[in-house]
């Protein structure tokens, strides 16, 4: 793929301090898109995928940033556009992951959940989209979403709900801005290894240090997704070379949602 295609790319990566938000951040640099916002909470861990993306060649600013508040999305945006001249590429792929069914979710662990994962990227898409619209410029926006999203464990009841709010807002607002050259898409992603996995794994289910290699044998392929994996398909998605692909929500498993035990 040209570097030309990816040349004039300004993104925000919207949970790009680790696992798949960087491993994307990486996979846009070797195709020479060299201009980025990177957005999470976590103002260490930032600033240090920041430096180290900067020092592969690219121009990274680092945003500290709360999806669940609508004032500091926005401002992710402003940030955007002082530092790097604008947005042409969003991916929202932060996420809170907290466990809590049907029957125990506390109103304040609802509320965060779908703050974080529904309302954030909805606001960060408007925003972006707003400013594109007004200089009559295309971007590309790419959802991570959930295999989860389909239903999901019953331990996941406002992350699942949450993803699939944010499947519906992906076509919604890909129906809504197709006119105005801007194209949004979505992933629902599988069980994935990443940092932020093996995080959850411990805090939730008391995993240990194998908990990867068990994992991996229960899947067809034998193997957890791997975030480059996953990069690659982001990065075709905001290229040109994706051309009109708009609204569509991508299944990346080796697990086929609506399938039955033969």
């Amino acid at each position: 793929m040209s570097a030309a295609v990816y040349k004039n790319t300004k993104s925000i990566i919207a949970g790009g301090s680790q696992g798949l938000g960087f491993a994307i951040a990486e996979s846009l640099i070797v195709k020479w898109c060299q201009h980025f916002i990177l957005a999470a909470r976590d103002l260490e861990k930032g600033q240090c995928a920041a430096r180290v993306l900067t020092n592969q060649g690219s121009s990274v600013h680092f945003h500290k940033t709360d999806l669940s508040d609508t004032q500091s999305v926005m401002s992710m945006v402003d940030f955007a556009e002082d530092k790097i001249g604008g947005v042409n590429a969003l991916i929202n792929e932060s996420a809170f992951t907290d466990r809590g069914s049907i029957v125990n979710t506390t109103e304040e662990e609802w509320d965060r959940v779908i703050a974080t994962d529904a309302r954030g990227p909805f606001f960060a898409i408007q925003s972006v989209a707003k400013r594109e619209v007004k200089a009559g410029s295309r971007a590309s926006i790419v959802n991570i979403l959930t295999m989860s999203s389909h239903c999901g464990q019953t331990f996941l009841a406002g992350y699942s709900a949450s993803k699939a709010t944010l499947s519906n807002m992906t076509k919604n607002a890909a129906h809504a801005l197709r006119s105005y050259k801007i194209r949004v898409r979505g992933i629902n992603i599988g069980r994935m290894d990443t940092p932020g996995e093996d995080t959850i794994q411990r805090k939730w289910h008391g995993a240990k240090d194998c908990w990867p290699e068990k994992a991996k044998i229960s899947q067809p392929f034998g193997q957890l997704i791997k975030p480059e994996e996953v990069a690659c398909l982001v990065s075709y998605l905001l290229s040109d070379q994706s051309g009109v692909i708009t609204g569509s929500i991508i299944d990346f498993d080796q697990n086929i949602a609506g399938s039955f035990p033969e």
